[in-house]
């Protein structure tokens, strides 16, 4: 589903970024990647989306050889996977609905299904009756709700979720991360990168631990095992 082949990256300013990682995630795993500031999470995840490219290796994304993939074919790799960001990134001036519809409107949906599928994406996020809404109308759990719909519209087979609950409290963090339990029993592979110690530590999920840009850790039932 994702693997990486001894990839490293070194940025322009001589930093390196990532360090000989290998890494191969399954199809359906549930995979929490940590590490400090600066230890290279950042990076993984934009190489898995082709936003930087590896400097050595290979990155493979569902059956994709990213590192030789052409530009214009990028955009078809990123529909085989959604992302949740921290800061929720909705468009303030489109409703709750019609930030979901965007998502499929620009890949062409016709508008008969885009009123069947956006209805139930709503009812799994929890938000059914919100669709006429504005995102600052919304608390913050319930924006990244939105955003957690609006990424899986589509139904990628790939969920990168990338610190979903850093500006959430804890009861809201724990809604969300239901929701994200939900999706990855459903079958989708959520690679999801965070601080979060109780999350990581009470879900009992796989967990990868950067270390300036290494893999320093890869145990299938982690902990987080920092103090930061």
């Amino acid at each position: 589903m994702i693997e990486f082949s001894n990839v490293s990256k070194r940025y322009d300013n001589g930093v390196m970024a990532l360090n000989n990682v290998n890494i191969k995630i399954e199809k359906g795993e549930f995979v929490f990647i940590v590490g400090q500031s600066g230890a290279g999470k950042s990076t993984f995840i934009k190489a898995i989306l082709k936003e930087v490219d590896a400097t050595t290796g290979k990155i493979w994304v569902d059956d994709v050889n990213v590192t030789r993939l052409h530009r214009r074919r990028v955009p078809y790799l990123r529909r085989k996977v959604g992302v949740v960001f921290q800061d929720f990134r909705l468009l303030p001036n489109k409703t709750v609905y019609e930030n979901i519809a965007y998502a499929m409107e620009i890949l062409g949906t016709p508008q008969r299904t885009i009123r069947k599928q956006v209805p139930m994406i709503l009812s799994l996020v929890g938000l059914s009756g919100k669709g006429n809404v504005y995102p600052n109308q919304l608390s913050g759990g319930e924006q990244q709700r939105v955003s957690i719909a609006r990424a899986m519209i589509n139904n990628p087979p790939i969920l990168i979720a990338d610190e979903p609950t850093g500006n959430l409290d804890p009861e809201t963090s724990w809604e969300i991360m239901k929701i994200l339990r939900t999706i990855n029993r459903r079958g989708t592979t959520i690679l999801m990168a965070t601080h979060d110690k109780d999350i990581v530590d009470i879900m009992k999920k796989r967990v990868i631990a950067l270390e300036h840009g290494s893999v320093a850790r890869d145990d299938k039932i982690g902990v987080y095992g920092y103090d930061d």
